[in-house]
């Protein structure tokens, strides 16, 4: 790694909580809803919403079919169900002009995908990066609310902005998608488990090297 600070995190992390092996989906289509579903809202939510779907979870034709109050409904649990609904009706014809074909999505440039995504309503940075890492295993990496309160407590001087803190991680990490996926589902996983809005430090596999003041 090319970041000293990076690899020590990462090998800190790894060391507590393994491989997890992210996102927790039956289908690539299915990490798409739950990347637009999780925004301003619990996992447990979205985990609802989903199951609201049937034994089967989403599927493209059918979000892409329904009437918008009955998937408003299905999707309830999530909150904002409404907003919601339209969110995933523009992203599933984003994926539509793919006749829902990850080869066809996998075939094209991560920017050329990564623009088309940033350009479709209700799609911003952390859900676009989501989308092409998660469902489509691309490289790019996700930059969260607990990403940057890692970035912030350690302290790494990584940036304010999400574009300045994504390009300081991919490039000082060697570029893939399993480094990518691990180190992200680390951060989270650390930061549910210790580093919270109010931090507990005592145990926290990085309370050695963090400057935060609990």
């Amino acid at each position: 790694m090319g970041d000293k600070k990076l690899a020590s995190i990462c090998k800190k992390l790894l060391s507590r909580y393994g491989d997890l092996h992210w996102w927790p989906a039956r289908t690539p289509y299915e990490v798409i809803v739950g990347a637009v579903l999780t925004q301003n809202t619990a996992w447990a939510n979205v985990e609802k919403a989903i199951a609201n779907f049937g034994e089967d979870g989403p599927a493209p034709e059918f979000v892409a079919s329904a009437r918008m109050p009955k998937l408003a409904d299905i999707i309830r649990p999530a909150g904002f169900f409404n907003q919601k609904a339209v969110y995933l009706k523009s992203v599933t014809k984003w994926f539509e002009g793919y006749d829902y074909d990850v080869r066809k999505v996998k075939r094209e440039p991560l920017e050329k995908l990564r623009g088309e995504l940033l350009s479709t309503k209700g799609v911003g940075p952390e859900t676009a990066d989501s989308i092409l890492l998660y469902a489509f295993d691309l490289p790019t990496f996700v930059i969260d609310a607990y990403t940057m309160r890692l970035c912030g407590r350690y302290p790494i001087d990584a940036g304010k902005t999400y574009s300045q803190v994504k390009a300081y991680f991919e490039g000082n990490l060697p570029k893939g998608v399993e480094l990518y996926n691990n180190f992200h589902a680390l951060i989270v996983a650390n930061a549910k488990e210790h580093c919270r809005k109010k931090p507990l430090c005592a145990g926290c596999p990085l309370e050695r090297g963090c400057k935060c003041c609990c």
